[in-house]
């Protein structure tokens, strides 16, 4: 299985967002060196396709899968690409401040902590619906780990698509997100630009 080995705060650098968007506090002090020469089309195009990536922790195949489902779908392809991202089972866990960052949900998800409708789902990629619900496993409720999550991330934002009851670490989606509901920094259209040359 490939992994992404890049340091985190130095390929936000490189890509000219905040670490913020992928749940971390820190900050960097160095500043990147560009030179004056105007950025093509091209590499604009590349490098929001590459941050839609990194944010959401999806390899270029399974990124190109999104874009084609994204455009078979009705409405508008780049908002349809950015909707089945956000449905990503890890990145709502993420969401629901069940996890750090989306790295961390993928590892819960994956280690078979998570139920979806009361079953177990260890599939990162698994688009979740609206009407689920999502819970930890309770004999991992009480573990250390859970306690310190809700310390760091107990008080992040919500969206308003999902409803989170972060003392009993379960969550209900009531809505599919629209695209005015996911705060990430990606310019869909310029993904969709390249992706349709």
């Amino acid at each position: 299985m490939a992994v992404n080995r890049v340091p985190v705060l130095k390929r936000c650098r490189s890509l000219g967002m905040e670490p913020m968007y992928l749940g971390i506090d820190k900050k960097s002090t160095r500043t990147l060196t560009r030179s004056n020469r105007k950025m093509s089309e091209y590499a604009l195009q590349l490098r929001e396709k590459q941050k839609a990536k990194f944010i959401y922790g999806v390899l270029e195949k399974p990124f190109r899968n999104y874009y084609e489902k994204a455009d078979r779908m009705k409405g508008m392809t780049g908002e349809n690409l950015m909707v089945l991202l956000e449905r990503r089972l890890d990145n709502v866990i993420f969401r629901l401040a069940f996890a750090r960052t989306r790295r961390e949900a993928r590892q819960i998800v994956d280690h078979k902590q998570v139920l979806v409708n009361g079953k177990c789902i260890n599939i990162p990629s698994y688009l979740i619906k609206a009407g689920d619900v999502i819970e930890i496993k309770e004999k991992c409720k009480g573990s250390v780990r859970y306690k310190e999550i809700l310390e760091v991330a107990g008080g992040r934002l919500v969206p308003a698509w999902l409803e989170a009851d972060q003392e009993n670490l379960k969550g209900e989606v009531k809505s599919l997100p629209t695209r005015e509901e996911i705060d990430v920094p990606v310019d869909e259209m310029l993904i969709v630009e390249l992706y349709s040359k």
